[in-house]
Protein backbone atom coordinates (compact mmCIF):
# COMPACT_ATOMS: atom_id res chain seq x y z
CA UNK A 1 0.00 0.00 0.00
CA UNK A 2 2.83 2.40 0.88
CA UNK A 3 4.46 1.65 -2.50
CA UNK A 4 1.23 2.51 -4.30
CA UNK A 5 0.89 5.79 -2.39
CA UNK A 6 4.53 6.68 -3.13
CA UNK A 7 4.06 5.93 -6.81
CA UNK A 8 0.95 8.10 -6.90
CA UNK A 9 2.82 10.98 -5.26
CA UNK A 10 5.65 10.66 -7.78
CA UNK A 11 3.18 10.75 -10.67
CA UNK A 12 1.40 13.80 -9.22
CA UNK A 13 4.72 15.60 -8.69
CA UNK A 14 5.90 14.76 -12.20
CA UNK A 15 2.63 15.96 -13.65
CA UNK A 16 2.88 19.19 -11.68
CA UNK A 17 6.46 19.82 -12.81
CA UNK A 18 5.49 19.14 -16.42
CA UNK A 19 2.66 21.66 -16.17
CA UNK A 20 5.01 24.26 -14.72
CA UNK A 21 7.53 23.61 -17.45
CA UNK A 22 4.85 24.11 -20.10
CA UNK A 23 3.70 27.30 -18.41
CA UNK A 24 7.24 28.68 -18.31
CA UNK A 25 7.87 27.83 -21.98
CA UNK A 26 7.41 31.34 -23.37
CA UNK A 27 7.59 30.11 -26.96
CA UNK A 28 4.15 28.54 -26.48
CA UNK A 29 2.68 32.01 -25.96
CA UNK A 30 4.38 33.70 -28.93
CA UNK A 31 2.54 34.04 -32.23
CA UNK A 32 5.35 33.28 -34.64
CA UNK A 33 4.98 32.53 -38.35
CA UNK A 34 5.68 28.86 -37.69
CA UNK A 35 4.69 27.35 -34.36
CA UNK A 36 7.78 26.50 -32.30
CA UNK A 37 10.13 28.26 -34.74
CA UNK A 38 11.50 31.80 -34.94
CA UNK A 39 11.97 33.09 -38.48
CA UNK A 40 14.60 35.83 -38.79
CA UNK A 41 15.26 37.88 -41.92
CA UNK A 42 18.51 39.44 -43.08
CA UNK A 43 19.95 40.86 -46.29
CA UNK A 44 21.08 39.27 -49.54
CA UNK A 45 23.99 39.54 -49.18
CA UNK A 46 24.52 40.17 -45.47
CA UNK A 47 27.50 42.45 -44.89
CA UNK A 48 30.43 41.92 -42.55
CA UNK A 49 31.03 42.55 -39.68
CA UNK A 50 27.26 42.33 -39.14
CA UNK A 51 27.23 38.77 -40.53
CA UNK A 52 30.46 36.90 -41.26
CA UNK A 53 30.85 35.12 -44.61
CA UNK A 54 27.20 35.86 -45.47
CA UNK A 55 26.23 32.96 -43.17
CA UNK A 56 23.86 34.19 -40.41
CA UNK A 57 23.16 30.64 -39.29
CA UNK A 58 26.74 30.50 -37.96
CA UNK A 59 25.95 33.15 -35.35
CA UNK A 60 29.18 34.91 -36.36
CA UNK A 61 29.04 38.69 -36.68
CA UNK A 62 27.37 41.38 -34.60
CA UNK A 63 23.82 41.07 -35.93
CA UNK A 64 23.94 37.30 -36.39
CA UNK A 65 25.06 36.88 -32.78
CA UNK A 66 22.51 39.43 -31.59
CA UNK A 67 19.73 37.59 -33.41
CA UNK A 68 20.53 34.35 -31.59
CA UNK A 69 20.78 36.21 -28.28
CA UNK A 70 17.29 37.65 -28.85
CA UNK A 71 16.03 34.20 -29.82
CA UNK A 72 17.40 32.75 -26.59
CA UNK A 73 15.74 35.52 -24.58
CA UNK A 74 12.46 34.60 -26.26
CA UNK A 75 12.94 30.94 -25.37
CA UNK A 76 14.04 29.54 -28.74
CA UNK A 77 16.95 27.15 -29.09
CA UNK A 78 19.43 27.77 -31.90
CA UNK A 79 18.05 24.84 -33.90
CA UNK A 80 14.60 26.44 -33.79
CA UNK A 81 15.79 29.57 -35.63
CA UNK A 82 15.01 29.73 -39.36
CA UNK A 83 16.75 32.31 -41.59
CA UNK A 84 15.24 33.96 -44.67
CA UNK A 85 16.65 36.61 -47.01
CA UNK A 86 15.02 39.85 -48.12
CA UNK A 87 15.97 42.90 -50.09
CA UNK A 88 16.52 45.95 -47.90
CA UNK A 89 13.52 47.96 -49.05
CA UNK A 90 11.26 44.90 -49.29
CA UNK A 91 11.44 44.29 -45.53
CA UNK A 92 10.30 47.81 -44.59
CA UNK A 93 7.54 48.06 -47.19
CA UNK A 94 3.88 47.72 -46.11
CA UNK A 95 2.40 44.24 -46.30
CA UNK A 96 2.72 40.77 -44.87
CA UNK A 97 6.22 39.61 -43.95
CA UNK A 98 7.99 36.27 -44.38
CA UNK A 99 9.87 36.78 -41.09
CA UNK A 100 9.14 37.32 -37.41
CA UNK A 101 11.79 40.00 -37.27
CA UNK A 102 14.47 41.28 -39.63
CA UNK A 103 17.82 42.93 -39.01
CA UNK A 104 20.10 44.45 -41.60
CA UNK A 105 21.08 47.79 -40.09
CA UNK A 106 17.64 49.38 -40.18
CA UNK A 107 17.59 52.92 -38.86
CA UNK A 108 14.41 53.90 -37.03
CA UNK A 109 12.59 56.78 -38.72
CA UNK A 110 9.05 58.12 -38.39
CA UNK A 111 8.39 57.47 -42.08
CA UNK A 112 9.29 53.81 -41.65
CA UNK A 113 7.21 53.53 -38.47
CA UNK A 114 4.15 54.12 -40.62
CA UNK A 115 4.75 50.81 -42.41
CA UNK A 116 6.48 48.55 -39.85
CA UNK A 117 7.15 48.09 -36.15
CA UNK A 118 10.59 48.50 -34.59
CA UNK A 119 12.10 47.00 -31.48
CA UNK A 120 14.07 48.96 -28.96
CA UNK A 121 17.17 50.23 -30.85
CA UNK A 122 20.31 48.21 -30.23
CA UNK A 123 23.04 50.37 -31.80
CA UNK A 124 23.81 53.94 -32.88
CA UNK A 125 26.68 55.08 -35.07
CA UNK A 126 27.55 58.08 -37.23
CA UNK A 127 27.42 58.18 -41.01
CA UNK A 128 30.65 58.28 -43.00
CA UNK A 129 31.44 59.55 -46.50
CA UNK A 130 33.26 57.24 -48.92
CA UNK A 131 34.93 58.54 -52.07
CA UNK A 132 37.46 57.29 -54.61
CA UNK A 133 40.99 57.71 -53.30
CA UNK A 134 42.09 59.01 -56.70
CA UNK A 135 39.01 61.20 -57.23
CA UNK A 136 38.42 64.91 -57.01
CA UNK A 137 36.91 64.68 -53.52
CA UNK A 138 39.55 62.64 -51.72
CA UNK A 139 40.79 65.78 -49.99
CA UNK A 140 37.40 66.89 -48.67
CA UNK A 141 37.53 68.25 -45.13
CA UNK A 142 34.03 69.71 -44.89
CA UNK A 143 30.50 69.16 -46.15
CA UNK A 144 30.93 72.17 -48.44
CA UNK A 145 33.80 70.39 -50.19
CA UNK A 146 31.36 67.66 -51.25
CA UNK A 147 28.69 69.87 -52.85
CA UNK A 148 29.68 69.07 -56.43
CA UNK A 149 30.12 65.32 -55.90
CA UNK A 150 27.73 62.88 -57.58
CA UNK A 151 26.40 60.73 -54.74
CA UNK A 152 24.87 57.27 -54.96
CA UNK A 153 22.57 55.52 -52.50
CA UNK A 154 20.64 52.28 -52.15
CA UNK A 155 16.88 52.31 -52.66
CA UNK A 156 15.06 52.85 -49.38
CA UNK A 157 18.19 53.93 -47.49
CA UNK A 158 18.12 57.00 -45.25
CA UNK A 159 21.29 58.00 -47.13
CA UNK A 160 19.05 59.37 -49.90
CA UNK A 161 17.27 61.94 -47.74
CA UNK A 162 20.32 62.66 -45.59
CA UNK A 163 22.51 63.38 -48.61
CA UNK A 164 19.82 65.53 -50.22
CA UNK A 165 18.82 67.48 -47.10
CA UNK A 166 22.13 67.82 -45.25
CA UNK A 167 24.95 67.63 -47.79
CA UNK A 168 22.73 69.30 -50.44
CA UNK A 169 24.79 68.32 -53.48
CA UNK A 170 24.31 70.27 -56.71
CA UNK A 171 23.42 67.05 -58.55
CA UNK A 172 20.60 64.64 -57.78
CA UNK A 173 21.48 61.52 -55.77
CA UNK A 174 21.64 58.43 -57.99
CA UNK A 175 19.58 55.54 -56.56
CA UNK A 176 20.49 51.87 -57.06
CA UNK A 177 18.97 48.57 -56.00
CA UNK A 178 21.42 47.78 -53.18
CA UNK A 179 24.48 49.04 -51.38
CA UNK A 180 26.52 46.44 -53.26
CA UNK A 181 25.39 48.12 -56.49
CA UNK A 182 26.36 51.52 -55.09
CA UNK A 183 29.85 50.26 -54.26
CA UNK A 184 30.19 48.84 -57.75
CA UNK A 185 29.20 52.18 -59.26
CA UNK A 186 31.98 53.84 -57.27
CA UNK A 187 34.39 51.18 -58.54
CA UNK A 188 33.23 51.92 -62.09
CA UNK A 189 33.70 55.67 -61.55
CA UNK A 190 30.02 56.30 -62.29
CA UNK A 191 29.55 58.13 -58.98
CA UNK A 192 31.92 60.14 -56.82
CA UNK A 193 30.76 59.28 -53.31
CA UNK A 194 28.22 57.61 -51.03
CA UNK A 195 27.46 57.60 -47.33
CA UNK A 196 26.93 54.67 -44.99
CA UNK A 197 27.15 53.85 -41.31
CA UNK A 198 30.81 53.97 -40.32
CA UNK A 199 31.02 50.20 -39.72
CA UNK A 200 29.63 49.38 -43.16
CA UNK A 201 31.76 52.11 -44.71
CA UNK A 202 34.90 50.60 -43.20
CA UNK A 203 34.00 47.16 -44.55
CA UNK A 204 33.40 48.58 -48.02
CA UNK A 205 36.74 50.37 -48.10
CA UNK A 206 38.59 47.26 -47.00
CA UNK A 207 36.78 44.56 -48.95
CA UNK A 208 34.38 45.85 -51.62
CA UNK A 209 36.03 48.89 -53.17
CA UNK A 210 39.02 48.87 -55.48
CA UNK A 211 40.21 52.31 -54.48
CA UNK A 212 37.91 53.76 -51.84
CA UNK A 213 38.63 55.89 -48.81
CA UNK A 214 36.60 57.32 -45.94
CA UNK A 215 37.12 61.08 -45.86
CA UNK A 216 35.34 61.50 -42.55
CA UNK A 217 32.19 61.10 -40.48
CA UNK A 218 29.33 63.58 -40.75
CA UNK A 219 28.93 65.84 -37.76
CA UNK A 220 25.73 65.15 -35.82
CA UNK A 221 24.72 62.24 -38.04
CA UNK A 222 24.21 59.91 -35.06
CA UNK A 223 21.00 61.80 -34.38
CA UNK A 224 19.56 61.25 -37.86
CA UNK A 225 17.55 58.36 -36.42
CA UNK A 226 16.83 56.71 -33.09
CA UNK A 227 19.40 54.04 -33.94
CA UNK A 228 19.36 50.59 -35.51
CA UNK A 229 16.52 48.28 -34.52
CA UNK A 230 14.84 45.01 -35.40
CA UNK A 231 12.03 45.31 -37.95
CA UNK A 232 8.68 43.56 -37.40
CA UNK A 233 5.38 43.53 -39.24
CA UNK A 234 3.14 46.49 -38.44
CA UNK A 235 1.27 45.84 -35.19
CA UNK A 236 3.07 42.52 -34.79
CA UNK A 237 2.04 40.51 -31.71
CA UNK A 238 5.78 39.96 -31.14
CA UNK A 239 6.89 43.59 -30.95
CA UNK A 240 6.57 43.92 -27.17
CA UNK A 241 8.34 40.62 -26.46
CA UNK A 242 11.14 41.32 -28.94
CA UNK A 243 11.69 44.80 -27.50
CA UNK A 244 11.77 43.33 -23.99
CA UNK A 245 14.39 40.83 -25.17
CA UNK A 246 16.56 43.63 -26.59
CA UNK A 247 16.09 45.64 -23.39
CA UNK A 248 17.30 42.67 -21.34
CA UNK A 249 20.38 42.23 -23.55
CA UNK A 250 21.21 45.92 -23.25
CA UNK A 251 20.75 45.81 -19.48
CA UNK A 252 22.90 42.74 -18.83
CA UNK A 253 25.79 43.93 -21.00
CA UNK A 254 25.38 41.35 -23.77
CA UNK A 255 25.02 43.98 -26.51
CA UNK A 256 28.14 45.79 -25.29
CA UNK A 257 30.06 42.51 -25.33
CA UNK A 258 28.96 41.79 -28.89
CA UNK A 259 29.90 45.31 -29.98
CA UNK A 260 33.36 44.93 -28.48
CA UNK A 261 33.82 41.54 -30.16
CA UNK A 262 32.56 42.32 -33.66
CA UNK A 263 32.58 46.08 -34.26
CA UNK A 264 35.65 48.26 -34.57
CA UNK A 265 36.61 51.61 -33.10
CA UNK A 266 37.13 54.42 -35.58
CA UNK A 267 39.26 57.54 -35.30
CA UNK A 268 38.19 59.65 -38.27
CA UNK A 269 37.97 63.38 -39.00
CA UNK A 270 34.57 65.04 -38.57
CA UNK A 271 33.05 66.80 -41.56
CA UNK A 272 31.08 69.94 -40.67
Amino acid sequence: MKKLISLALVLILASSLFACAKKDDHTEDLETLTHGKLTIGTGEPAWEPWVINDAPESGEGFEAALAYAVAEQLGFAKEDVVWVRTQFEEAIAPGAKNFDFNLQQYSVTEERRAAVDFSTPYYKEPLAVIVRADGAFAGATSVADLKDALFGAASGDIAISYTTDVIKPTREVQVFNSLADVAQQLNNKQIDAFIAGVTTADYNVNFELDNGVIVGILDGSESVSDGLALVLDKDSPLTEAVSAAVDALLADGTVDELRAKWLGQYDLPVLK
